[in-house]
């Protein structure tokens, strides 16, 4: 048991550090559930919850909603259009395939909006479990890491311009960072398309997490029950609505975004605790075809749009 205590600590800590990242975490979290070293007494999936909700909060504090806000009518209309799209698209394909509804609105949220992030804010208030979530987030980081490297070699293929490739990149890659990480590889126009279309679609983030909460209170016998509001994500607005009100105190605002930022890695940890060899298998390949389908999808549609328009 201490040796499980020390070990688990130790990860902890590194999860702490500038060192790992979210996959990372989450990698390193899975590998101490599948070898049976993670405490059994721990009440984890509490821990989780309400970090993930505190972290959730201190993003907000790196959203600039002026900034966000700064795109062309075109590009509110494209980023609203994919959203919906994505969540309609992933229904059915959900309903196709037979996946786990909670996995699939996960995954589709993941993929609408901003990946971890947006799947980190939209658990809670669907109430999803964390073996649901360890599974939405490791196809998440799989896809975001393979489009962080094809894209750009993409993009130069079909000699796509700076602002059609930046838009495409905030459009159809999960994660903020991989969007930024592709785009600053294609070049400084399409970085700040893509990081600002980015910023946009964060913001997505409460009306849908607030929509989820809503489509998600009824179950199995349809019965209407009350619905779990997200109060976080009201936090969520209010952090937006003070560091926009206040750019004074920026340095403090980009302090709590940094802290904000680790502690979701710490969680990412905490939910990779939660899953093993034996429940990936359990769950199958499901996931990560309804993940690799859905991102392909929204991918060719939106640049076949964009170059067509």
């Amino acid at each position: 048991m201490k040796t499980k205590l020390f070990l688990f600590g130790l990860a902890l800590l590194c999860c702490l550090t500038p060192f790992v990242s979210s996959p990372m975490a989450l990698v390193i979290g899975f590998l101490l559930a599948t070898t049976g070293l993670v405490p059994s007494h721990l009440p984890i999936s509490s821990y989780t919850k309400k970090l993930l909700a505190y972290s959730i909060i201190g993003l907000g504090f790196g959203i600039h909603f002026e900034q966000a806000l700064a795109v062309t009518s075109a590009g509110i209309g494209l980023i609203v259009v994919t959203i919906f799209g994505t969540l309609g698209l992933g229904w059915l394909l959900a309903k196709t395939i037979k996946l786990e509804s909670t996995t699939a609105y996960l995954i589709s949220a993941g993929t609408a909006i901003c990946g971890g992030s947006a799947i980190a804010a939209v658990a809670p208030a669907i109430k999803a479990k964390d073996d649901q979530i360890a599974l939405a987030l490791a196809t998440v980081f799989v896809l975001n890491s393979l489009a962080l490297f094809l894209f750009p070699v993409i993009g130069h293929a079909l000699d796509l311009d700076q602002q059609t490739f930046g838009t495409w990149a905030a459009i159809a890659i999960h994660d903020t960072s991989s969007v930024v990480g592709a785009a600053a590889a294609y070049g400084e126009q399409a970085l700040t398309t893509a990081t600002t279309l980015k910023l946009a679609r964060a913001l997505w983030i409460v009306p849908i997490a607030l929509l989820s909460a809503w489509l998600f209170h009824r179950k199995g016998d349809g019965k209407a029950k009350q619905i779990a509001i997200p109060y976080f994500i009201l936090w969520y607005c209010v952090a937006i609505g003070i560091s926009d009100a206040l750019p004074q105190f920026d340095w403090i605002y980009q302090g709590i975004f940094a802290i904000a930022k680790q502690a979701l890695v710490v969680c990412l940890f905490l939910i990779g605790c939660s899953i093993s060899v034996e429940k990936l298998k359990s769950a199958g390949a499901k996931p990560l075809l309804f993940g690799v389908s859905l991102w392909v999808l929204i991918s060719v549609t939106s640049l076949g749009w964009l170059l067509l328009n």
